[in-house]
């Protein structure tokens, strides 16, 4: 491919810095984001950092970029993305007044990671979606493609409320037969997203499927809202302290804001 001029090199960037806010702010504005950051690990700031950067591999490598690009190429924007949402994030959180002096080195670098890696799906999504061409003009369903742009969409949407305490709240309060209810909802989302969808602009799971297209993808954007949910539960340390069922039903409670992402995404982020 062309070595991209500087200006094509400042459009795509500029892309990227307003698809980073537009999928950041919230988070960047939410008390138990700073929080988090505030006492998360290193360890868990590496863990969900290269989760961050597998996330934008899938991406870019089936949605994002054209085709006919490289690996090579796919892990170099993958790094710049993950560079940008971090700046994007450093300079948001620093004019909001949430990074001081007397935060030390290791909370500081905690809010910037946990916000940054938001902000850095934003900046992949919105390097790809706002510009003039579409990378996945005429491109073929492809099942793992179709998966990576599920994740990312269950990311953009539950990442808004994952960090949040109403989670864990709801998911005390929850009895067995609402979670199913919940579940069951979640389901139906997909499906009816699915079924109703614009397929000019969204895509098939797959060319050849022996159920119907809206089961089929109620039920693995289900699965896949279930894992990033659980995922992000985890995370934000929605397992610690509690147990079984109270760490099932978070997982649940998150899964509907989840598979509205899964099956809304499958549409608005290959557009």
């Amino acid at each position: 491919m062309d070595r991209p001029s500087i200006r094509d090199s400042a459009r795509e960037y500029g892309r990227g810095v307003v698809g980073g806010l537009i999928f950041s702010l919230p988070l960047l504005y939410t008390m138990e984001v700073w929080q988090t950051g505030f006492v998360a690990s290193p360890g868990r700031l590496l863990v969900g950092l290269v989760a961050t950067f597998g996330l934008l591999l899938l991406y870019n490598r089936y949605a994002g970029l054209h085709e006919d690009v490289s690996k090579w190429e796919v892990a170099i924007d993958s790094v710049e993305e993950l560079a940008l949402g971090l700046i994007v994030a450093t300079l948001t959180l620093k004019l909001t007044g949430r990074l001081s002096e007397g935060d030390g080195v290791s909370a500081s670098l905690g809010k910037i990671g946990i916000c940054g890696m938001m902000s850095a799906i934003g900046v992949s999504v919105g390097t790809a979606q706002l510009g003039a061409e579409n990378p996945q003009k005429d491109r073929k369903p492809h099942f793992s493609g179709q998966i990576a742009i599920a994740m990312c969409g269950s990311f953009l949407v539950a990442g808004n409320v994952a960090p949040t305490e109403e989670i864990e709240r709801i998911a005390f309060a929850a009895t067995p037969g609402a979670l199913v209810g919940i579940l069951l909802l979640s389901l139906l989302v997909a499906g009816v997203v699915t079924g109703v969808g614009d397929f000019r602009v969204g895509r098939a799971f797959s060319d050849n499927i022996p159920v119907p297209e809206p089961i089929f993808a109620a039920v693995v954007s289900g699965f896949v809202a279930l894992a990033v949910s659980a995922g992000m539960v985890a995370f934000f340390g929605g397992f610690e302290g509690n147990g079984v069922y109270v760490v099932l039903a978070q997982t649940v409670v998150l899964g509907l804001p989840a598979a509205l992402g899964a099956s809304a995404g499958r549409l608005l982020l290959q557009t």
